[in-house]
């Protein structure tokens, strides 16, 4: 297993996963950057016990977290998107996005790591279980409880 490979192929999920997870641009590039250096560090020590892709992310949620958990000053949530559009739907699109984040930030850290694994990422409910260490029934109670508390907060 080759490391540029896997950098190649897993940096920019992993770097949407972290965003999502921290709402910020630096934050989720420090979360990217500690996750590529543990998997560096890890790559020759894996025993394959899972698929490399979940442990990439399963090392990048931790860094997700403990990043979060070193967060001294919270800064204001970004809208990860560009682009060219008309102006009102560029408006709307990018206030719908900032709702999403806010309410995003607002679930607890379990519950947002599931969601954006399965919404976001399409990863698998198998996948995720692996991914965050719970069992696969889990999955789907945390999935349904993330939901129904995204809805709330979107009102």
């Amino acid at each position: 297993m080759n490391f540029d490979a896997v950098f190649v192929e897993l940096r920019e999920p992993i770097f949407k996963l972290c965003f999502r997870m921290l709402g910020n641009r630096h934050e989720a590039e420090d979360a990217v950057q500690d996750t590529f250096v543990a998997v560096h560090r890890g790559l020759e020590t894996f025993r394959g016990e899972a698929s490399v892709k979940t442990w990439v992310y399963r090392i990048a949620i931790r860094a997700a977290l403990k990043v979060r958990a070193d967060r001294r000053v919270s800064e204001p949530l970004e809208d990860g998107r560009a682009g060219s559009v008309a102006p009102e739907a560029a408006l709307q699109a990018r206030d719908d996005s900032r709702r999403l984040q806010i309410a995003m930030a607002q679930l607890p850290a379990e519950h947002r790591a599931v969601l954006s694994l399965s919404a976001l990422d399409g990863v698998s409910h198998r996948e995720i279980a692996e991914v965050l260490g719970i069992p696969f029934g889990t999955v789907g109670s945390r999935l349904h409880a993330a939901r129904k508390k995204l809805m709330v907060a979107l009102g």
